[in-house]
């Protein structure tokens, strides 16, 4: 990512389509990734999701009060999903050891070095030579 704050993603800024929700990291990507799971390409509305991956409390609400809804994982856990009350945006989801941002709730979105879930993936999709692929979750 690149921003005011660096190019590790600290400091990098979002928020919601209406405005209502904004949001900074503070801390650095772990990980960012494009995901080609069915949960996530029915919450994008799109071909996969960007996740990037902040440890638990790295992001610091600035503006607005996101709801949440849970939804059951594949490996039995639960995941928090929070979006704008207003617009309904994805923001971010939740698990016990990480949050997993929205990156197309980020003003500078950041390129994925990853791809996961590959047996989802639709057909048409390309996936750059280069790009790391994987054809479940990450270790």
């Amino acid at each position: 990512m690149s921003n005011d704050a660096g190019d590790d993603g600290a400091g990098a800024t979002g928020g919601c389509q209406c405005g209502g929700v904004r949001f900074r990291l503070d801390a650095p990507a772990q990980r960012v990734y494009c995901c080609h799971c069915t949960e996530c390409r029915r919450q994008s509305a799109s071909a996969f999701g960007i996740s990037v991956i902040v440890p638990p409390g790295a992001v610091t609400l600035l503006r607005g009060t996101p709801r949440e809804w849970t939804r059951p994982t594949t490996g039995g856990g639960s995941l928090a999903c929070a979006f704008c009350p207003d617009c309904g945006s994805r923001l971010w989801h939740r698990a016990s050891d990480c949050i997993s941002v929205k990156g197309g709730a980020l003003d500078d979105p950041p390129v994925p070095t990853a791809h996961l879930w590959l047996g989802s993936k639709l057909p048409w999709v390309v996936i750059p030579d280069g790009v790391e692929r994987l054809e479940g979750e990450p270790e």
